[in-house]
């Protein structure tokens, strides 16, 4: 790994933004989110990601596991009962316990972001595949524009 790249790792570490990170790391800001991209798919430089991730979390004792505990006990404090200045008992927070709520859900892939499409099709077979549902419908309807201010 070059010395550039190797800078590329530590300043991806601090956001996770690849064309920030390519940007600080010296490469040019006209090209960073395309050199980002080249960058996180070299091998050499995924491992280096992964293996300074692991070691900020040993060193940190932060875990994927403490993060979602953490995030269950505010879920749970945000969702207790509580009173409000008319006396009436309501959550404690509803926005909070949404939001964590939001996060372990988008940690289990309840939801995604991004649509992720695969596989292949050709246009013939695009075409193929449409013309049972146009011979249903029957031909086309003929209509003329030629004149039809003069009707």
């Amino acid at each position: 790994m070059t010395p550039r790249q190797s800078r590329f790792v530590d300043e991806y570490l601090c956001d996770l933004v690849a064309s920030k990170a390519a940007i600080r790391a010296g490469y040019s800001s006209r090209r960073a989110s395309e050199i980002g991209y080249q960058l996180l798919q070299k091998t050499t430089v995924q491992d280096a990601i992964t293996e300074r991730m692991n070691a900020r979390a040993q060193r940190t004792g932060i875990t994927q596991d403490k993060v979602l505990a953490d995030l269950e006990a505010v879920k749970q404090d945000a969702m207790s009962k509580a009173t409000d200045k008319a006396g009436n008992v309501v959550m404690a927070s509803h926005a909070a316990a949404l939001r964590a709520l939001e996060l372990q859900g988008r940690h289990l892939g309840m939801w995604k972001d991004r649509l992720a499409v695969t596989g292949e099709v050709s246009i013939a077979d695009a075409i193929r595949q449409s013309a049972p549902r146009r011979a249903a419908l029957g031909p086309p309807l003929a209509t003329s524009l030629v004149g039809a201010d003069s009707a």
